[in-house]
């Protein structure tokens, strides 16, 4: 019997570390049992190769390494390079430790019966409740507490008459949320609609409804503190309540005191009658939010919307109003209370109430700063009382959102660096890495990945990302901020693999580097005590290359070097017990020029670009390079 050769050594090479400890430059050995072909055995050699130093390699890159084996590393390789890692996304996902959303399967049940969902995740509802005759489903703690929920619903009550729906603590304190309601209440007469904290205490939403109460007849929605606490992510209402009769939504503490949050209201009650929409409290004392409205109202008949408490003590942010209320007969739109932001944020109305016949009323009282209204239409139905010019903000305003200043930026999430003492007990922020936990790709596989804004339609297929889904906002997201232009002074790179980020941090340092990183999450959100305390090239103005975890389906860090930094490690102490905590690495940013009046170092600090340094410390998982002492 003859033995294929290739088989063979296939045989030889997988058996081979049964045999023998296999011996690595750097003191470190594969153990009885390792492959010396996998993608970890393969980073272990190139740090050996590339970083000339005694030090050992980093546990902390090397904890981060593929997962793969050498056989499947090659499989999926194979695949990458003929663009099919698509049809075996689940398992390329499971086996390379990779952040993926659920394919969800349709759910085409009816449920004709009142439904009461306790303790419920990742469904696709399709056809739900269609022609339900009064009745009531409810839901409670839906997908609660889940990392990564997934939930679709598609002609969700399609309809119905006099059916009620509730959802009370949906999704509350999820993590990467994926969320859809496409026709719901389609066609339906009557009944009501409650959302009742949803999505609160959340981190990167991305909710879309969709058709929402199209075609309509007196259908009421509710939405009580919806995304409260929220950070970092989006909200779509498009074509909600179109062609409605007389719909009732109500809006209140809509983002309260959320970060960063970005809401698109698109064809909002388009062409309805007698809509009445009511938005109170909404995004109040939020940081950045970002609430575009586009042709709301646009055709409809007497229809009355009041923004109350709008924005107010919100720091910056931006709305912008275009073609609102557009050939619309008899609209009422009230403003009290609108865009008093903490720091100027920017208004802009476009073609608001343009080709009315002239009925409509509009009310603007206690009106921020800075804003722009462009082609304005029915000015003689405009009133605007105790309307904020940027000449007329008074003192005493000032005075009042001053003492706001740190509403939104965590206590010792910055800090200067005359705080680096031994002895001084500091507040400590968050570091604790509230990202999915993810692993490097081998560059064997990552080399034949696109990484380009004009490779999307690819990238979308190979991780089943849908239009407007949240998986195709975070490739789009992290892809812009790494094509970016950089800042200036600033060396940049993304890098998905451990390979790619050596070769970055020595091009930039040399070969003699190490990687730091903060120890343990230890004194998160508590006061800590700084007990020794050591600076980095002997406390001299040094290079660094900082990573920083980008959300992405694999491990990507955002790689960057800006010029005059110092680095420090420093023991964290109880400041009781002065028992040793933690060990802490902190950056401080002596250039801080280019930096945006608005940063939260200077919200924080005070001051402004360029007027003093800033530092922080690395956050769990993120680490920074530096000349190995």
């Amino acid at each position: 019997m003859q033995t294929h050769p290739i088989k063979l050594l296939s045989f030889v090479f997988l058996c081979f570390p049964l045999f023998f400890n296999v011996s690595l430059a750097g003191g470190r050995r594969l153990l009885a049992g390792e492959s010396p072909l996998t993608p970890k055995a393969y980073l272990i050699r190139y740090w050996n190769k590339e970083i000339h130093n005694n030090l050992p390699q980093s546990s902390f890159i090397l904890a981060k390494a593929s997962p793969l084996n050498a056989v499947d590393a090659v499989t999926f390789s194979k695949l990458a390079e003929k663009n099919a890692l698509s049809s075996k996304l689940p398992d390329f996902c499971s086996s390379a430790h990779l952040f993926c959303f659920p394919d969800l399967s349709p759910s085409l049940e009816k449920h004709t019966d009142d439904s009461d969902f306790t303790r419920y995740s990742n469904q696709n509802f399709t056809n739900y409740g269609t022609s339900r005759a009064g009745g009531l489903d409810s839901f409670k703690n839906y997908s609660d507490g889940e990392n990564i929920p997934v939930d679709s619903f598609r002609r969700y009550g399609r309809n119905a008459a006099g059916h009620n729906e509730t959802f009370a603590n949906y999704a509350h304190d999820g993590n990467v949320v994926d969320q859809s309601f496409n026709t719901y209440g389609h066609g339906a007469t009557g009944g009501t609609g409650e959302f009742k904290k949803y999505n609160e205490q959340v981190n990167v939403p991305n909710l879309r409804f969709t058709s929402y109460s199209d075609d309509a007849n007196a259908k009421g929605q509710k939405f009580t503190s919806y995304t409260e606490n929220t950070n970092s992510g989006s909200e779509a209402f498009k074509s909600y309540g179109k062609n409605g009769n007389a719909i009732a939504d109500e809006f209140s503490r809509y983002g309260e005191n959320s970060n960063v949050i970005g809401s698109d209201f698109d064809s909002y009650g388009a062409k309805g009658n007698a809509a009445n929409d009511t938005f109170k409290s909404y995004g109040f004392n939020g940081n950045v939010p970002e609430n575009n409205f586009k042709n709301y109202g646009e055709g409809g008949t007497f229809s009355e919307a009041s923004f109350t408490s709008y924005r107010q003590e919100s720091n910056v942010g931006d709305d912008s109003f275009a073609s609102y209320a557009k050939d619309s007969t008899g609209a009422k739109a009230n403003f009290v209370n609108y865009g008093k932001s903490f720091n100027e944020g920017t208004d802009r109305f476009k073609e608001y109430g343009k080709g009315s016949d002239g009925s409509q009323k509009i009310g603007f009282k206690i009106y921020g700063v800075n804003n722009s209204f462009t082609d304005y239409a029915n000015k003689k139905g405009t009133s605007f009382a105790q309307y904020t010019s940027k000449s007329s903000a008074s003192s005493a305003e000032m005075k009042v959102s001053g003492s706001l200043v740190n509403k939104w930026v965590e206590p010792g999430k910055f800090f200067r660096e005359s705080e680096l003492k031994k002895g001084n007990v500091m507040p400590m922020p968050d570091i604790r890495d509230k990202m999915p936990k993810r692993s490097f790709l081998p560059r064997s596989i990552i080399s034949k990945l696109p990484f380009s804004t004009s490779k999307i339609s690819q990238l979308k297929e190979t991780f089943h990302a849908i239009d407007n889904s949240t998986m195709e906002s975070i490739i789009l997201d992290a892809l812009s901020e790494c094509e970016r232009a950089p800042s200036p002074g600033e060396t940049k790179r993304c890098v998905g693999s451990a390979e790619d980020m050596i070769d970055f941090a020595t091009s930039v340092l040399g070969r003699n580097v190490a990687a730091r990183t903060t120890e343990n999450v230890n004194g998160s959100k508590q006061k800590i005590m700084i007990g020794s305390i050591k600076g980095i090239n002997g406390g001299k103005v040094t290079k660094s290359v900082s990573c920083h975890q980008s959300l992405y389906p694999y491990l990507l860090y955002y790689c960057h070097s800006v010029p005059k930094v110092r680095v420090y490690e420093a023991d964290l102490l109880d400041p009781n017990s002065k028992a040793k905590i933690n060990h802490g690495v902190a950056i401080c940013h002596l250039d801080t020029s280019s930096w945006s009046p608005t940063h939260g170092a200077f919200l924080a600090l005070g001051s402004g670009p360029g007027r003093i340094e800033v530092c922080h410390w690395i956050f769990e998982n993120d680490l920074t390079w530096s000349i190995a002492d």
